[in-house]
């Protein structure tokens, strides 16, 4: 097997491990999803080393699900939305739109919005217009299987070739 063979064997379990991840998040609990979307902000470092991270009230949180303290004081905060929906229900303008509400209403200029569907092209053009980071489903395990977040690995492989230095410092 070539090395060429054996990246693209690793890239298909990749998309399979992908697959099957969003399919396990899109029958997870709604309020379970919010703290494992919040534990992959943490781990991705937007929590900070002084901040803390958590998940709003289950109701009336005001449209935000979570929030990520960057510092000590929560002077930095990271307000998040997260919505877990199947593949065919996808995100439009006015959920970013309200989403941007609600974070006009908390002084934050920005957020980040967390689907396990997609966003339409009227949701992508307002998250740029009101600077919000969407996140769909696809981005999103890449970055749990990036930061191993519900995932765990399962092998290591090493491969190895010949280190031609080693020899020719030897041969000199």
């Amino acid at each position: 097997m070539t090395e060429g063979q054996i990246h693209n064997w690793f890239d298909k379990q990749k998309e399979n491990l992908s697959d099957e991840l969003l399919t396990k998040l899109r029958k997870t609990d709604p309020y379970v999803f919010e703290h494992m979307m919040i534990e992959l902000m943490t781990r991705m470092g937007y929590k900070g080393a002084d901040g803390e991270a958590f998940v709003t009230q289950k109701s009336n949180d005001g449209g935000i699900d979570g929030i990520l303290n960057q510092d000590a004081l929560g002077l930095r905060k990271i307000y998040v939305q997260v919505k877990r929906y199947a593949e065919d229900n996808t995100v439009g303008r006015q959920t970013i739109s309200q989403f941007h509400g609600d974070l006009d209403l908390q002084g934050a200029g920005s957020g980040v919005f967390i689907t396990t569907s997609a966003f339409t092209r009227s949701a992508e053009e307002a998250g740029k217009k009101f600077n919000i980071r969407l996140i769909d489903g696809e981005a999103l395990t890449k970055l749990m299987i990036e930061y191993k977040v519900g995932v765990q690995v399962q092998h290591t492989f090493e491969l190895l070739e010949i280190d031609n230095d080693f020899f020719d410092k030897r041969d000199n």
